[in-house]
């Protein structure tokens, strides 16, 4: 870190932030989850709350089911040891043991309130947050069970890593084999969340090849950004999936990349990713009303998806946490300015103020198009998670 004497005022600007971060997170945000999303007759959690925290839908999402286990054994370990985020936890987690898997260990996308099988294993973004939940589980409530799961589910993953979707993927083999910058960017922060379970010297000799993978296959030099679709050898796809760029994604996935920086001490990727963040957001910001885009084509012809332009909460909450980051690490300027700048903007538009936690859908105008707390999409991670970061970057400045 740059001595604060080098980086002058805008440190202790953003110093004054921290607490703010801190009480939203333990005062706001985690009680709103603890008190309204908890399913006491069947077990899992509701994440379908409405403005109120009233449930909407009873239809239990796998892998919010685990990225909120994963959120409440997280600040367990992390904040403090509050005896009702480990209750709620394992709630959580019971849930999922019961009902959460096929025959074969992969983790089902949905399911009824009892947890009767909805939607099959597609998704392997189940599987991901199934192993961050029981990893993170066992580390405030060390199981046998809870490391066998978190394990075998580990290794499914990346079996099924270069055909996420096995035998459910829609396209055609062979035409346009095109792979996703989602599974390697997850990848880089669920190596961290297992070390403890995988130990560090297969983590170390993971991380190389995921560094590589986005930093040099998804990463396309020319336009100094990265995409989420390129053919198999990392070459451009002049198609609608091939132009495609989630600014929040590629974002998010550069505060993993400086994590891993920092671990390997080098300064040259953490440089690396500040730079595409920032360029990330340069192109991504909405420059007449504010916000981040949703989805852009990166030759500026009509993105295919229709919601292009709405503005959501996880990609600004994780913007604002990859600026803290790189602002403590680089002593970068332009990384404070972009974090005020963003900060403003996200806790004036999506924070409700009267009913607690956050909106997660806005229009292009910033106005609330969707007054729900939680859904199919959005559960308690993005936002208890960011808060947490920012919390504790801020906090060390």
């Amino acid at each position: 870190m740059i001595p604060s004497t080098a980086i002058g005022e805008p440190l202790s600007a953003l110093k004054n932030y921290a607490n703010q971060y801190k009480n939203e997170l333990v005062q706001g945000v985690l009680p709103f989850w603890l008190n309204h999303s908890i399913d006491l007759e069947n077990g899992g959690f509701f994440t379908c709350l409405d403005q109120f925290g009233k449930v909407y839908d009873t239809d239990k999402f796998i892998w919010l089911q685990g990225r909120q286990v994963w959120c409440f054994s997280y600040m367990y370990k992390n904040v403090e040891a509050n005896e009702k985020w480990l209750e709620a936890a394992k709630i959580g987690a019971d849930f999922m043991q019961k009902h959460g898997r096929d025959e074969n260990g992969n983790w089902y996308f949905s399911l009824t309130a009892e947890g009767k099988p909805l939607i099959q294993p597609y998704n392997i973004f189940s599987d991901c947050f199934a192993t961050m939940a029981f990893a993170a589980l066992d580390k405030v409530s060390p199981s046998d069970e809870y490391k066998k799961i978190a394990l075998t589910t580990f290794e499914n993953i990346l079996s099924r890593r270069n055909q996420p979707k096995g035998k459910y993927d829609k396209n055609f083999p062979g035409t346009r084999s095109l792979k996703s910058f989602s599974l390697p960017m997850i990848l880089c922060n669920l190596s961290l969340e297992l070390e403890h379970l995988l130990g560090e010297k297969r983590v170390n000799e993971f991380i190389p090849e995921i560094v590589h993978e986005v930093m040099e296959v998804f990463y396309q030099p020319n336009l100094g950004l990265v995409l989420e679709n390129v053919y198999e050898d990392g070459s451009f796809c002049d198609s609608f999936e091939g132009r495609l760029l989630n600014p929040g994604h590629a974002i998010e996935a550069m505060w993993f990349i400086m994590d891993l920086g920092k671990r390997m001490n080098d300064s040259a990727l953490i440089d690396k990713a500040t730079n595409i963040m920032l360029d990330t957001l340069e192109l991504g910001w909405d420059k007449e009303y504010g916000g981040i885009f949703y989805f852009l084509d990166v030759k500026g012809n009509p993105p295919q998806q229709l919601e292009w332009d709405q503005k959501l909460w996880w990609v600004h909450v994780e913007a604002l946490v990859a600026l803290a980051k790189s602002y403590a690490l680089t002593g970068d300027e332009r990384c404070a300015l972009w974090f005020k700048k963003i900060h403003d903007y996200t806790w004036s538009h999506f924070k409700d103020p009267e009913f607690g936690e956050w909106f997660g859908y806005l229009n292009r105008r910033g106005e609330v198009l969707l007054p729900l707390k939680g859904g199919k999409w959005k559960g308690c991670f993005h936002i208890p998670r960011s808060l947490y970061q920012v919390w504790k970057t801020l906090e060390s400045l």
